[in-house]
């Protein structure tokens, strides 16, 4: 699953901060860019883990545009994140299912502009539907 994070900008005397906003609570570090980047999966994966345990569901994403507009992450560099969570919440199925065409072109542009998998927007939409 893809997770939008925002990246502090590090110096010379100061690490990388990176926050996942879709996770309040979530965030990571590290010295160099690349670490950042490794170290914000594992906090994802790990953030994602204790949620699953407490039989909680992941919050629905927001749009970046939103995330953007926080004050909190004005000068914060913007990236997607791709972090394998989904068996957490149980093996995943292959499905079949039937959808116009015209539909699923909508689902598959909306999510990719939000960062999301045709299967996990079609995941979240479902769990939204039956709260």
């Amino acid at each position: 699953m893809k997770f939008l994070i925002a990246i502090e900008p590090g110096t010379d005397t100061t690490a990388y901060g990176v926050v996942v906003p879709d996770l309040p609570g979530c965030f990571s570090a590290g010295d160099t860019l690349e670490e950042a980047f490794d170290n914000a999966r594992e906090a994802i994966d790990a953030h994602c883990e204790i949620l699953a345990e407490d039989s909680q569901h992941l919050p629905a994403p927001a749009a970046m545009a939103v995330h953007q507009a926080n004050p909190d992450f004005v000068g914060w560099v913007w990236a997607m994140v791709d972090v394998p969570v989904e068996s957490y919440w149980g093996p995943a199925e292959k499905v079949n299912i039937t959808i116009p065409g015209r539909t699923l072109r909508r689902i598959d542009e909306y999510a990719r502009a939000h960062g999301q998998t045709r299967s996990g927007f079609l995941a979240e939409a479902a769990r939204q539907a039956m709260r």
